[in-house]
């Protein structure tokens, strides 16, 4: 017999014996199991379901709602991973789980089993098999009964064998026989006897770190299951169980040698490349050396690229065999089998199936990555430089290889180990009604209406039935329909938003109700083809049965566009209402049958290939009760002062990034920590709004907005927020703060008032919300330019607006102004103000623009960078960030718009690469720059080109002036660079907001501003414009400054130091002393950064001017720690390049106790480690203090050792300053000659989990810091990397 036909027979056996049924719920109480013998067990209720208990081993981490256990530091520990069940386990019940990580590091793996322990009671051993009562397990195997072998060859699995995504699971039965299943196959019984009252165990082992339990009435969880035991019963799994010795898959993923006609394969495999790049541009295909397990990453980094050719790499999955295929000239060309994405788009055997699909791959560079996995659910994802593009292709089957088709400029690609990219969303189980924001949810009633699983052909349903789409949107335009898995009830919204759309076809989305039950209907071409109880919004139309009853209905379904929100309802009266984002249309026709079901329908037609049901689906409020009158279908929109836009403030919540020069804000992880604020108080009848950008309907709530009298740089600056902010809008009750979340309004969390005007669980993309501060002390919300009237009264007089993005509303942009004649407020952070600020500096002070300015110019437009630049250029943030990605040239960028006089027009240096020489270049040009060709350089242009280079003005190439202002070569990080033209036509240049004077007299107009990113200088951002002040009105012009400031070399002193109310410091003696104690150790200023954030006083009086706190919280989970009071702290730089900003907002602050001579290693190290202990020993203090430093003593080898020493960290100073940790040193003050005494340490980020706490080792003059308990006051760590350098600390007496 042939091995197909066994496993056909296999299979179909499984089938039968109920293994493969779809439907695994149980049968009712005292019904005998089915006939496979497996188990089944009755649906759970939530709080009936088998979880983990939270008492667990001490390496485990619990998740997913305790549905999850992982085990941490998979690496470095092999055991004390033992976790159980929540409740003793029922009779017949199953308790299974999945397998979702391993790693090869150990020998052995996963154990499984039952105990008779309790967890509350159990003193959990590091392995369960270490337990010598009551307990059964199977380890490898065999089973263990208390320690001891019972049954060495139970089965013919083996536990240590299995993989990712298998299944292993056990049930008592009721006649006390335990049985073990392994991918839903019974493996016969264990053991005969078990005792009745016994809890689930699994021992997370060796090679097993992470395991989830499956619930049978999960789909998700029941797909999983059937795909692995498909792949249990494949012809692959087969040959494995018979001899899994020869058959054993490769661990590494490689490339096949079998490649196209003009590839090679070289370092064993893991590199492709087309030798002969500049010759050919196809034949270049590549394709993996084994198929891809489910949920298997395979990426490539791109190597070398050439610029001869159009397009670039290609990267997809395939059926075919790599070593029967006869390879093509470029891999979209293969008609059958095959999944590619080129360009921005995905192609299905060679037909486009997604345009504009996602990052468009021609325009990668050399070290950009890409990726695709297929995952369990037949689903393909693409990942660009490990970002998920979203899902491109399903029912993709298993058993594909991936392929890489080295096309056009792609020249060579590596294959990358160790993939980590962001998890892909789950799908929502079927029966998931709750509206908790942790799962996603139906939003508010806890809504079960879903996408019937029946559907048209061409039409798919996923997101656990919230989403429906058109697949081969390109070449198909009709059979897309999908219905309602219900009836709806009268008085409930049925409501769906439209996300993706093409441009290819006339005629768009139609929707409706039908009284034809899902099982009832053949599904047609298109809805409006059915001609019995079927009543379609088509375009304008309103059609019953398929003909048109009425046309001109108050909306048009055609001329909606992607984020437009649709919804149905009708009435107990029997009328069909339209919801056009959130507004009731009206009746759109009378006389449904009332007592008679309706399901709502959608089709999928022409240029609408995707939507998903919102979270306003479900009951309608108070909010939205319409009349059978007429309806009002628009509303007075408030349009916006004009004056300068309003800002978010840099104190936000942790999960937030400003964006635009904090005009926008976008909760870029999470559903909570989305908290922002205004940058000033609101003025009376003064409107802030916002304008919803972007949604993720994954999450139930809803935005939440109010007004404030807390200060927000009370709180701490920075975007990352203060270590204080709450993590949602209602918990911040620090100070009287007025909210409205959803239809309530509340009061410092307390409920005040239900049903408050428009439900804002309905906003959908494009809304707006606004907040107003009435002159009779009231709060008033605006929504899409309504005044829902006041929502609560005895408002405070200096009230901050403050907005929570809470929930599905995940970025918001400022759309409202403030007048004229208000100063500017703070302003936003800057990339580089990230590094180095923890939140525990104050907010810098508001910057005043000089009075009697002239009038000023608008920019017409916003500003950003021309498409036509320097090859060597990419744009992002809009266009308004530049970034040079290779050599040092080719680099020029100009801003779109020209220059209007005395209209400032500024960018941001926000990286400097040192191995370079010199810097940017600044200046105009008065050619129209949209078709000019950029040489590599700006001193290259010989025509209408004013140029600033050094401290030089050039024209055309010429120098044209010898000292201008200070040397732009030396501009640091943060630097601030304007150009301005006054009203004769002068150029000026302005630097940190300091007008430098007239730099070229009588600029022809129009003039572009240009900036080359030359030499160091490789990345820039435009700053808002800004009106600049009529010459020699400024305060920083050259007429106003004194002689001596007129000297080369003093104005650059004033460029480059902080402004003069920046800080306290500059009268703060201890301050000073500090800094020249620094300076004495001669470190490189490269490792601090630049002015004004390089330092920060914590002296008595300092402090108590900034108001600190003595104790902050960070990190994820928070964990507290004490403010440096007594010390200096000196801020150091860390590249950017490894976004260390966002890295280190999510870990702990620790300090260690360093001595002098060390210093310089630890920080040419760039972080602490073994050996961080100085060779040299300072000599203790005795007599007479002598001049500078004390000399050290004579050098020695530290003694050898079997393993690196441990690093000694602890939250509080007072423990990490003691002079055992960190020994004193004297010196002499260069400027008083008065001997001192000093300390350094350093102030660390240290990564959660990587450090173990403890009692205090070293010998103390001084009790410890009460605050903290002693049990947890010195920190050790042995791990590499797990700390990151944050700040040298100085202490001088």
């Amino acid at each position: 017999m042939e091995l197909s036909e066994v496993v056909s027979n296999a299979i179909l056996s499984a089938y039968n014996g109920g293994l493969l049924n779809v439907n695994l719920s149980s049968p009712p109480a005292g019904e005998a199991p089915g006939p496979s013998g497996a188990a089944t067990s009755p649906i759970l209720t939530s709080n009936d379901a088998l979880l983990f208990h939270e008492k667990c081993g001490t390496l485990i981490k619990l998740s997913n709602n305790n549905k999850t256990a992982e085990r941490r530091r998979p690496l470095d520990e092999f055991n004390n991973g033992v976790v159980m069940t929540n409740r003793p386990l029922r009779d017949n019940e199953m308790f299974e789980i999945r397998i979702d990580k391993l790693v090869d590091k150990w020998s052995g793996s996963i154990e499984i089993g039952v105990t008779t322990h309790n967890p509350n009671n159990l003193e959990y051993p590091a392995t369960m098999t270490n337990l010598q009562s009551g307990t059964i397990m199977m380890s490898g195997c065999g089973i263990l009964t208390n320690g001891k072998g019972t049954r060495r060859e139970y089965c013919e699995f083996s536990l240590d064998e299995l993989q990712e995504g298998d299944h292993i699971g056990l049930t008592r039965k009721s006649n006390s026989a335990l049985h073990f299943f392994i991918n839903g196959i019974d493996q016969g019984v264990a053991t005969p006897l078990t005792p009745p009252v016994v809890y689930g165990v699994v021992d997370l082992y060796g090679m097993a770190v992470k395991v989830t339990i499956v619930h049978n009435n999960n789909h998700s969880d029941r797909l999983r299951r059937n795909n692995a035991i498909l792949r249990a019963l494949s012809p692959e799994g087969a040959l494995r169980r018979a001899a899994p010795a020869a058959q054993a898959e490769p661990e590494r993923l490689l490339f096949h040698p079998n490649c196209g006609q003009k590839a090679a394969i070289t370092h064993e495999g893991r590199t492709a490349l087309r030798p002969h790049a500049t010759d050919d541009f196809n034949h270049g295909v590549v394709l993996s050396s084994r198929a891809l397990r489910d949920g298997e990453v395979f990426q490539v980094r791109i190597d070398k690229m050439v610029d001869k050719w159009a397009g670039s790499i290609e990267i997809g999955v395939t059926t075919h065999n790599p070593a029967y295929l006869q390879l093509p000239s470029t891999m979209t060309n293969l008609r059958s089998g095959t999944w590619m994405m080129t360009g921005n788009g995905v192609m299905h055997n060679g037909t486009t199936i997604l345009d504009e699909y996602g990052h468009n791959l021609d325009r990668l560079k050399a070290g950009d990555t890409v990726g695709v996995v297929r995952r369990e659910d037949g689903t393909l994802h693409f990942f660009v430089n490990g970002m998920t593009q979203g899902p491109a292709a399903w029912n993709v089957p298993p058993g594909v290889y991936a392929v890489v088709d080295l096309y056009g400029q792609a020249a060579q690609a590596t294959i990358v180990d160790d993939v980590e990219v962001p998890p892909v969303p789950e799908p929502l189980p079927e029966g998931n009604n709750q509206a908790s924001p942790s799962s996603p949810s139906s939003g508010a009633g806890g809504s079960d209406l879903r996408f019937h699983q029946l559907h048209g052909s061409n039409a798919v349903i996923t997101n656990g039935g919230r989403t429906a789409l058109r697949h081969n949107c390109r070449s198909e335009f009709n059979d897309a329909i999908v219905i309602s898995n219900r009836a709806l009830r009268d008085g409930e919204l049925f409501e769906i938003v439209i996300q993706k759309m093409v441009d290819r076809w006339s005629g768009s989305i139609e929707a409706g109700v039908t009284a034809i039950r899902p099982e009832d209907l053949e599904f047609p071409n298109t809805m409006t083809d059915i001609d019995y109880d079927t009543w379609m919004l088509s375009g304008t139309a309103i059609m019953q049965d398929g003909n048109t009853m009425r046309n001109n209905y108050g909306c048009d379904l055609d001329a909606l566009g992607t984020g437009a929100r649709i919804g149905m309802m009708r009435t107990a009266k029997g009328d069909l209402h339209y919801f056009i984002n959130g507004q009731d249309q009206g009746a759109a026709c009378s006389g449904l049958p009332p007592g008679k079901e309706v399901y709502a329908v959608v089709d999928l037609y022409g240029q609408c290939v995707q939507v998903s049901i919102t979270n306003a689906t479900g009951p309608m409020d108070n909010s939205l009760a319409t009349s059978n009158s007429a309806t009002e279908k628009s509303f007075p929109l408030h349009s916006p002062v004009a004056g300068v836009a309003h800002r978010f403030h840099s104190t936000c919540g942790k999960n937030i990034t400003l964006e635009e020069d904090g005009t926008r804000a976008v909760r870029a992880a999470g559903y909570a920590h989305g908290l922002v604020f205004s940058t000033k108080e609101l003025k009376t009848e003064e409107v802030f709004e916002v304008k919803v950008e972007e949604l993720d309907e994954k999450w139930a709530g809803s935005l939440r907005l109010g007004l404030t009298t807390l200060v927000p740089g009370d709180m701490g600056p920075g975007a990352g927020g203060g270590p204080g902010l709450p993590p949602s809008l209602p918990e911040l009750r620090t100070k009287t703060t007025w909210m409205v979340s959803s239809c309530e309004v509340r009061r410092d969390g307390q409920l005040q008032r239900m049903n408050y005007g428009r439900n804002l669980e309905r906003l959908g993309v494009g809304s707006r919300v606004g907040l107003r501060r009435g002159a009779d002390d009231t709060m008033h919300i605006l929504v899409d330019g309504e005044d829902m009237g006041p929502a609560a009264t005895g408002i405070a007089k200096n009230v901050w607006a403050v907005l929570d993005l809470y929930g599905p509303v995940r970025s918001v942009s400022i759309v409202s102004s403030t007048r004229l004649d208000e100063p500017e407020g703070t302003q936003p952070p800057s990339p580089s103000s990230d590094t180095g600020s923890e939140g525990e500096e104050e907010d810098e002070g508001e910057e005043h623009g000089p009075e009697g300015q002239d009038q000023v110019a608008v920019m017409p437009t916003a500003l950003e960078f021309l498409e036509n630049h320097g090859k060597n250029i990419l744009l992002s943030n809009g266009n308004r960030t530049a970034t040079r990605v290779a050599s040092y040239n080719q680099g020029i960028v100009v801003v779109n718009q020209p220059l209007v006089p005395q209209l400032l027009v500024q960018v941001r240096i926000d990286f400097l690469n040192r191995q370079w020489t010199s810097s940017l270049v600044l200046g105009v040009i008065t050619c129209p720059p949209e078709r000019l060709n950029f040489p590599a350089s700006a001193c290259a242009l010989k025509r209408a080109a004013w140029l600033l280079r050094g401290r030089g003005v050039f024209h055309n190439g010429l120098k044209i002036c010898e000292k201008f202002g200070p040397n732009l070569d030396t501009c640091p990080e943060g630097t601030i660079l304007g150009l301005r033209l006054d009203g004769s036509g002068g150029l000026h240049l302005h630097i940190n907001g300091l007008d430098q004077g007239v730099a070229v007299p009588d600029v022809p107009q129009p003039c572009h501003a240009l900036v080359d990113l030359y030499g160091q200088c490789e990345q820039v951002t435009i700053v808002s414009p800004e009106p600049g002040a009529a010459s020699g009105k400024s305060t920083g012009t050259q007429g106003d400054m004194e002689k001596a400031d007129m000297v080369d070399g003093i104005k650059e002193s004033v460029c480059w130091g902080p402004p003069p109310t920046a800080s306290p410091l500059k009268s703060c003696e201890y301050h000073a002393l500090c800094s020249r104690f620094q300076e004495l150790l001669l470190l490189p200023e490269d490792y601090f950064l630049p002015p004004p954030k390089r330092s920060l006083c914590y002296c008595e009086s300092c402090r108590k001017l900034r108001g600190d706190e003595a104790h902050r919280r960070r990190g994820e989970p928070p964990r507290e720690y004490a403010l440096p009071f007594g010390w200096c702290r000196f801020n150091l730089r860390v590249n950017p390049r490894l976004e260390a900003g966002t890295l280190t907002k999510k870990w702990h602050m620790a300090y260690h106790g360093s001595n002098v001579a060390a210093v310089r290693r630890v920080l040419d190290r760039g972080e602490l480690g073994a050996g961080t202990a100085s060779i040299l020993s300072c000599r203790p203090l005795k007599g007479e203090p002598g001049g500078g430093f004390e000399e050290p003593g004579e050098n020695c080898a530290p003694p050898r050792e079997e393993q690196p020493p441990p690093v000694l960290l602890s939250p509080s100073l007072q423990y990490a300053g003691a002079e055992t940790l960190a020994s004193k040193v004297q010196f002499r003050d260069p400027k008083s000659q008065r001997t001192h005494q000093a300390q350094v340490a350093f102030q660390v980020c240290v990564r959660p989990g990587s450090y173990t706490p403890g009692p205090p080792s070293a010998a103390l003059r001084e009790p410890p810091d009460p605050h903290f308990s002693p049990a947890e006051l010195e920190w050790v760590t042995k791990e590499k990397g797990a700390t990151l350098l944050y700040a040298l600390l100085v202490r001088v007496e």
